[in-house]
């Protein structure tokens, strides 16, 4: 059954507009979340790879800190961002993980979008034979692009005011230009990094031919998104995500998180079962943040199994690590 054939099954669940949404997950006893899978040559509109795994834990993660981790999680898939968008407008869904915050659509669906928790952008994929090991090094060289799209917009304007005269080559669609690459009529291809990653894995046996450029031209991060009308629950969404970064930097893994709840570091224990304050002020139990490292895990964790290298995208950390490690992630303080 292809991953969108859900869509149709989905029954309206979320109250009606102001509704608690958190009062309705808890009385339905489930949580109703979707993912978006980015079907290959679904829509030229897409521009990240499949991150639906990634997502899916940010689905349970929300569960859990809700429901516990015996909570009932219904998973919904969808082809694109407007599909996903477009459950969460009609209250189909009470959470879409996996969106591009953009104010656009914000306006269009009646979405609010929380922090991100996979910072992307749009960069380059190379054949490492032809010695390509920054931007300034595709002068000359063929780089392959899917047209009339974004990502080609980006392109053109980022390498001239760089004064890069590249080959521009451009397709009418993805599986086309990715057999374009491994045929070697492109030096590289552009797109955002997680669909340069699904590109690659698709390579199989000559996945290690091709290299990912660890420079970017464009920011496109992914971001829960959820009705605008409850500021509760994006407060719980968006403190979901904060629990598992601060649980990395606190060293709180799945494995020693029950160990590691009685220690007297002070902000641990603000966030784990002592952390009354900020779980009566998110409506949760007291444990709330215990039960989200039990389901998933810290961010590193979920990030190694997900993107990183227990993946099969193979992506580095990159803008993903935590601020002590050169990375964009921090948490807020857990009071």
């Amino acid at each position: 059954m292809p991953a969108f054939a859900f869509i149709g099954l989905i029954l309206t669940w979320v109250g009606p507009a102001g509704a608690g949404t958190l009062q309705a997950v808890k009385s339905a006893g489930e949580l109703r979340c979707g993912v978006v899978t980015e079907e290959y040559d679904y829509s030229k509109d897409q521009t990240h790879g499949n991150m639906s795994a990634f997502g899916t834990d940010i689905c349970k993660a929300v569960t859990a800190a809700v429901l516990g981790t015996g909570g009932k999680l219904v998973l919904s898939s969808f082809p694109d961002e407007k599909h996903g968008l477009n459950a969460v407008k009609s209250g189909n869904i009470a959470l879409l993980a996996g969106a591009t915050p953009l104010v656009t659509l914000g306006a269009i669906y009646d979405v609010s979008f929380g922090r991100p928790f996979f910072l992307d952008g749009q960069g380059f994929i190379v054949v490492a034979a032809k010695g390509i090991n920054s931007i300034d090094s595709l002068a000359g060289k063929e780089v392959c692009f899917l047209d009339n799209t974004e990502a080609a917009t980006t392109l053109a304007a980022v390498l001239h005011a760089r004064h890069i005269n590249y080959l521009p080559f451009p397709f009418q669609e993805q599986g086309e230009m990715d057999a374009a690459l491994i045929a070697g009529r492109c030096a590289a291809m552009t797109g955002d990094v997680s669909q340069l990653a699904n590109s690659r894995v698709n390579m199989h046996a000559r996945v290690s031919a091709f290299v990912i450029l660890p420079e970017l031209i464009s920011l496109e991060p992914l971001a829960p998104a959820f009705r605008n009308d409850d500021p509760q629950w994006a407060a719980i969404v968006d403190w979901t995500l904060y629990a598992t970064i601060q649980a990395e930097a606190s060293g709180i893994t799945r494995a020693n998180v029950d160990a590691t709840s009685e220690s007297d570091d002070l902000v641990i224990n603000r966030w784990l079962t002592k952390a009354g304050g900020l779980s009566r002020a998110l409506g949760l139990s007291d444990d709330w943040a215990v039960q989200v490292i039990k389901a998933v895990g810290n961010y590193g964790e979920m990030f190694a199994k997900r993107a990183g290298k227990q993946s099969p995208l193979q992506l580095d950390r990159g803008m993903n690590a935590l601020w002590t490690k050169g990375g964009l992630l921090y948490p807020l303080p857990g009071r």
